[in-house]
């Protein structure tokens, strides 16, 4: 389990991918060893993942085939920058929202602006995953807990914090880039459990 709030950003040093999987090593100087030792959950943009190795400043995590196909890690390359965020810990602050690390889609920047401090961005969201959008609700973007700001017509738009410009990979992107999403986890109960309501009535 996560909290949506970016511990490091790391790079992409070695990456080995074919169609359906992935190992990825990521030099992350800034997370210290003893706090993703061998088998613990990380979140790399956004999607939890397991350390198989360290090597120097070095992890190295494996990508299932099911993974590559929700996310957008088949579009990284080496020298790519992604989020991380070890996993949370029981007695820790909950600062962002409940993120299990689950990608469920991909969205695509439709939209980029500056606005005084902020950067406004908007996106196209595959239409299934529109009712669990809603204006003041929480989504985790690449891993980032962020507040929705607009939601209409399979579209939605967040504003970015200059904490969260300066500290993640988020503010690097352009439109027609690829994010992934995480659905609030309260909000896909509460969508499930109204529609099968509806069914009964």
């Amino acid at each position: 389990m996560f909290t949506g709030i970016i511990q490091a950003t790391g790079k992409i040093t070695r990456l080995e991918i074919t169609e359906k999987h992935a190992k990825l090593s990521i030099s992350a100087a800034e997370i210290a060893k003893q706090n993703l030792p061998l088998g613990a959950s990380v979140a790399v943009n956004g999607i939890c993942l397991t350390v198989t190795s360290w090597q120097n400043n070095e992890f190295t995590v494996d990508v299932m085939p099911e993974t590559m196909k929700r996310t957008n890690l088949g579009k990284l390359t080496n020298g790519s920058l992604v989020n991380l965020e070890p996993s949370l810990s029981l007695n820790g602050k909950l600062d962002g929202h409940l993120v299990a690390g689950h990608v469920d889609t991909t969205a695509e920047i439709i939209s980029r602006s500056e606005n005084e401090n902020a950067i406004e961005l908007r996106f196209k969201v595959p239409h299934k995953y529109d009712p669990y959008l809603v204006e003041k609700g929480s989504v985790a973007i690449d891993g980032i807990s962020l507040t929705v700001t607009m939601a209409q017509n399979d579209e939605f738009g967040v504003s970015l914090i200059p904490y969260t410009i300066a500290n993640t990979t988020l503010a690097h992107y352009h439109v027609h880039d690829q994010v992934n999403l995480e659905m609030d986890m309260i909000g896909r109960y509460a969508v499930k459990q109204i529609q099968a309501w509806k069914k009964e009535f």
